[in-house]
């Protein structure tokens, strides 16, 4: 993966490489989703292995979660254009990481896609697959349920034409933080395909 001229400082091994290029498609993961991924087993290991990248690495604290995403060098050894900042959608990101992680890392997931029509377009904050049925993921982490209930307005007026395009209607799926939120986000759906779920039961692994 080392390009030619780069003043990179060593080769790594695949596993590091992996690490590298799994924060290149998603752009920041906690030690807990990397560690979970890569089986890296207890905490003493994980900081082991992360602090062996940490030239390739930032991080920053979050509550009581440690998050990262490559620096400058780390982004050379990959070969990526895309620059991460610290931001109030850092949350955002990791929400829809965890619902990655919990949906058993689909191979087709594809982040931010456009669907539109002749008239009505939004981005969907995730598409994939799963038992052959194409899904959409929306993270709601701190939009307003106004802007959540124009979105779902947008789909609804959608949907007709993504029928027409798969031939069946697909599954619109949230990730929201509170019980209330999913009880609103629910009712909003109504005429739709959807599942709500909270951050704290997919972490619980329900």
């Amino acid at each position: 993966m080392l390009r030619k001229g780069s003043a990179l400082k060593k080769q790594l091994s695949n596993r590091d490489e992996q690490i590298l290029l799994l924060l290149k498609k998603f752009d920041f993961l906690t030690r807990d989703q990397l560690s979970r991924y890569f089986n890296l087993g207890k905490k003493r290991n994980t900081n082991r292995v992360l602090h062996n990248l940490s030239c390739y690495l930032s991080s920053v604290r979050n509550s009581y979660e440690t998050i990262y995403y490559l620096n400058n060098l780390g982004r050379l050894y990959v070969d990526c254009d895309k620059i991460r900042r610290k931001n109030a959608h850092v949350q955002h990101t990791i929400m829809r990481n965890e619902f990655w992680l919990f949906y058993k890392c689909p191979h087709d997931w594809k982040n931010e896609v456009k669907i539109s029509d002749s008239t009505t377009s939004i981005v969907v904050d995730s598409m994939f697959s799963r038992n052959g049925f194409q899904h959409f993921l929306e993270v709601d982490n701190i939009q307003t349920m106004k802007g959540n209930r124009e979105k779902i307005k947008s789909y609804k007026e959608l949907m007709p034409s993504v029928v027409k395009q798969l031939g069946y209607y697909p599954t619109l799926v949230w990730l929201t933080t509170t019980e209330l939120r999913r009880q609103q986000l629910e009712a909003s759906c109504g005429g739709l395909k959807c599942k709500v779920y909270t951050i704290n039961e997919i972490r619980g692994g329900i």
